[in-house]
């Protein structure tokens, strides 16, 4: 294939955009960080001209793939009337009721536009109904870039501490002081080291954040009986667990990682699904703790929440799911789980060792001799994360797309004929890179 007008635009866009792009993920993209014309269904075509099978799918937001006919109709109808009120219209209310009924949180919602934005104020709600200003992250959990959060995702081992007392490591230069000083770090899916911490510090900790399914981690799902024994042992202590759905929410079920695992937080944040493509948040909560934003005690903003254009998006994904979420979600997770068994083959096929992990509407492929990776520490000592970057620059060459973290995204566009020629592709790329 050839890049070479994509490689003119990204040496023009260095010239003026910070990197050449806007979201620092993208940069990590090879051969080179691709410009695109058009999307369509599981399909991209970039300004080369080439088409690719898209599996990155704007990292998770775009369920029904790329431009769906209904949300297209939807939101053109729908900002006839206008863009931006900065006020209230009662199509946010149908929205809401939706969310609602859908999720097994039962409380309120307040609504922003991005997933960083969202886990910003659910921080803030959960130390100021507490009154207490610890929290607990935990390693390989991303919940937003912003000073207060970007620690300990993906750490350099020899700076994370010990396994039993981990070190808060920021991502990035230029953070804030004093920004980690109410942060606790632990290693998921270990419900002893969380007690422990609950043992030392449990009257100072206002809550505990957390993915249910670890999806920025080889997409790891949590073990028997982690997130209801995370949950007894918060309500013991007076903490709140606030489960970040953003990747989760709408797209491993219509109710998320609660409906999957039977265990309901007191907090939970979406994004991503949430609105097929569209840049929604929501915050969903308990009443009586949703009651100091609704009060103002908690004060949370936004000249662009709950927009036309993404209430109309909102309300076109909700709809479309259920209308019948059973099938829906058969044929999404089905076709996912079609996939995995496949690329398993073709890794067997191949002579490579290739983990292929998760819950068939989004999973990790991952180069290891592991049967399962559990928490972000095996991830950094086990996987081989260069030879994912081949990996991936030759499935771009067969013509599918994968994102630079290794998390592939499932839509409902995505046909049986992708999944036979991503397999076919995987098999061939494997082989070269072996």
């Amino acid at each position: 294939m050839s890049f070479e007008r994509s490689k003119e635009l990204f040496e023009r866009a260095n010239t003026m955009v910070a990197g050449g792009v806007s979201s620092q993920i993208r940069r990590a993209e090879s051969p080179v960080p691709l410009f695109f014309e058009r999307g369509k269904g599981s399909k991209l075509w970039d300004v080369d001209g080439n088409e690719y099978i898209d599996y990155v799918m704007g990292m998770g937001p775009n369920l029904f793939g790329h431009a769906p006919d209904f949300i297209l109709d939807a939101v053109t109808r729908d900002i006839q009337n206008g863009f931006c009120f900065a006020g209230q219209f009662e199509q946010e209310l149908t929205v809401t009721e939706l969310i609602l009924k859908a999720i097994p949180l039962d409380g309120l919602v307040r609504y922003a536009s991005s997933g960083t934005e969202i886990n910003q104020l659910v921080l803030r709600l959960a130390r100021a109904f507490t009154g207490r200003n610890k929290w607990v992250k935990f390693e390989g959990h991303y919940h937003g870039w912003t000073d207060t959060v970007l620690y300990s995702v993906h750490p350099p081992l020899d700076q994370a501490g010990p396994d039993d007392n981990p070190t808060p490591v920021g991502e990035s230069a230029g953070m804030a002081p004093g920004a980690a000083d109410d942060i606790i770090i632990a290693q998921w899916n270990d419900l002893d080291a969380l007690q422990s911490i609950f043992d030392a510090h449990g009257d100072e900790i206002a809550c505990v954040i957390m993915e249910p399914i670890m999806g920025n981690t080889n997409c790891i799902v949590p073990r028997p009986g982690y997130l209801q024994g995370a949950l007894d042992i918060c309500e013991r202590n007076g903490a709140l667990l606030v489960f970040d759905e953003v990747i989760t929410g709408f797209r491993v079920a219509l109710g998320g990682a609660q409906e999957l695992s039977g265990v309901v937080p007191h907090l939970a944040t979406y994004g991503k699904s949430v609105a097929g493509g569209f840049p929604l948040s929501v915050l969903a909560g308990r009443s009586d703790i949703m009651a100091m934003v609704g009060d103002g005690t908690v004060q949370h903003g936004g000249s662009f929440n709950s927009n036309v254009m993404v209430i109309s998006a909102a309300q076109a994904s909700l709809e479309q799911i259920s209308a019948d979420p059973e099938a829906f979600y058969s044929d999404l997770n089905g076709r996912g789980l079609q996939l995995m068994d496949g690329l398993r083959d073709a890794a067997r096929r191949a002579g490579t060792d290739m983990l292929v992990q998760g819950v068939g509407s989004t999973f990790w492929t991952t180069f290891t001799d592991r049967e399962e990776i559990n928490d972000y520490r095996e991830h950094a000592k086990y996987v081989d994360d260069e030879k994912y970057t081949r990996f991936a620059a030759e499935m771009l060459e067969h013509g599918v797309r994968l994102a630079t973290n290794a998390r592939w995204h499932m839509s409902s566009a995505h046909t049986d004929e992708d999944v036979e020629k991503s397999v076919a592709a995987t098999y061939e790329s494997l082989k070269l890179i072996s």
